[in-house]
């Protein structure tokens, strides 16, 4: 049995690089507590199949928590549905950030914005920004090209500059 202490340095990385997995797993999945049990099964696959691997463990979890969530998606697509158009009617979405208060209707527009943008660039956006993922490794989670990847980019933060500008100055 490995001796707990050396897991401290990975209770530390996960700690400063969980919040943009678990954001990440929201791009593939339908709330919350699945993104959460996404991350927390693809971190567990990570630990005990990939972690003596070289190179950047990041990329390697994004992977996984996509494979994860897809497989989650495909087993609960009709649960799912059925959740998602109740939570459609009734006009209620979970939000994206924590924030305080005070800050909330802004973030109600930005999380509104982000909802706005075609799936393919919201996807590229949340993997560059929150994932850090540079857009080769982009390009082969989502199977396009690196230019593809960077023009998706581009486009969404163009879409968010346009929807966001009178916030930010008004």
């Amino acid at each position: 049995m490995e001796d707990p202490a050396n897991h401290d340095p990975w209770r530390q990385w996960f700690h400063q690089h969980g919040p943009r997995l678990l954001l990440c797993a929201r791009l593939w999945t339908r709330s919350v507590a699945d993104a959460e049990d996404v991350v927390q099964e693809a971190f567990v696959r990570f630990w005990r199949h990939q972690r003596q691997l070289g190179g950047e463990p990041q990329a390697l979890l994004i992977t996984s928590i996509r494979r994860v969530a897809v497989d989650l998606g495909r087993r609960e697509d009709r649960r799912a549905a059925r959740e998602q158009q109740a939570e459609e009617v009734s006009g209620r979405m979970e939000p994206l950030f924590e924030t305080p208060v005070e800050d909330r209707e802004r973030v109600l527009l930005v999380e509104a914005a982000l909802r706005g943008l075609p799936p393919e660039q919201r996807e590229v956006l949340v993997l560059k920004i929150w994932g850090e993922l540079t857009f080769e490794q982009i390009a082969g989670q989502l199977a396009v090209s690196p230019n593809t990847a960077a023009s998706r980019y581009r486009y969404a933060l163009a879409a968010l500059r346009r929807d966001l500008t009178p916030i930010c100055h008004g």
